[in-house]
């Protein structure tokens, strides 16, 4: 098989690992920068181009979308779509779970656990957005934010309401959840790949710390989780429209609850933490489902 991996850096653990494995299985690989692909948009004749040259016989490609790049990521995995390539994750799917608002919405609807939320633009109602949560301590975040940032812990009413009042004076867009203490700085990060848990680990933050993301000094460690965490991943992945997924959850007194369905979530935390070969299973997951225009969305939404 021929697979393009869109990666804005072929030095990063993901990408190299996802590479290595695909060559180990005897495919030909190529790293895509999304931000140097352009394309052209005929109504029969889609194509893209990067570097010069048109991009052919792709059979499929494993986006790895960073955040800041959500926008025009998603509009070269559309592309492909419109081409009939197999995109492990779909653009909708991406764009879907990208949303944290949108996504937190669709996991409600379908009964999937979660932190109490409310979510808010400007309100001068603070206590009342506050007492919707059931009070201090609770979260808030701002909903552009990734990897624990714009992510703020108040402890009492009084910090709740200087944090809101001050994202407000930001103009921003935030979520405010119940503080879940019984996870104590700890969350489960479950990679699910098509309609099973391949792989599971526990994340604590350091000391004083109640982020768990490794990328703030968090540690890992592999873990067993229960049928109903694996249940509740595998449908929260479902519900986005995502084959490949990490679902972040807590563990609270009534069960998990999800915080955030990652459409590109890292490989080297939970690789290393369960001695999983978990790059190699995405490989062989899409030499099982690629097929040419297999694409639930054919490139729409």
């Amino acid at each position: 098989m021929k697979i393009g991996i869109l990666s804005r850096n072929s030095e990063l653990y993901s990408t190299r690992r996802l590479v290595d494995s695909a060559k180990e299985r005897g495919h030909t690989v190529s790293v895509i920068n999304p931000l140097r692909c352009y394309m052209d948009i005929t109504s029969h004749h889609p194509a893209i181009h990067y570097k010069g040259e048109r991009l052919e016989g792709f059979d499929a490609v494993i986006p790895r979308i960073g955040a800041s790049i959500t926008f025009y990521g998603t509009a070269v995995v559309r592309q492909f779509e419109m081409m009939g390539v197999y995109s492990l994750n779909e653009s909708v799917a991406i764009s879907r779970s990208r949303d944290k608002l949108r996504s937190l919405q669709l996991l409600a609807r379908k009964g999937i656990g979660l932190p109490v939320t409310g979510f808010a633009h400007s309100t001068v109602f603070t206590d009342d957005l506050i007492a919707m949560v059931g009070g201090a301590p609770l979260v808030v975040k701002m909903i552009e934010g990734t990897q624990g940032v714009g992510v703020v812990l108040a402890e009492t009413q009084k910090a709740a309401q200087s944090v809101i009042q001050a994202f407000r004076s930001l103009k921003a867009n935030i979520l405010v959840q119940e503080f879940i203490k019984e996870s104590r700085g700890t969350d489960l990060r479950c990679w699910v790949i098509g309609s099973r848990v391949v792989a599971a680990m526990q994340r604590r933050g350091p000391a004083g710390e109640f982020r768990s993301n490794l990328h703030r000094g968090g540690s890992a460690e592999k873990v067993r989780i229960n049928p109903e965490e694996r249940s509740t991943a595998v449908r929260a992945a479902g519900i986005m429209g995502l084959r490949v997924a990490g679902v972040d959850m807590l563990r609270s007194n009534h069960g998990p609850v999800v915080m955030e369905v990652n459409s590109s979530p890292g490989l080297e935390g939970i690789e290393k933490s369960t001695g999983a070969n978990v790059a190699e299973m995405v490989i062989a997951y899409i030499e099982k489902n690629a097929q040419h225009g297999k694409t639930r969305t054919k490139g729409s939404g």
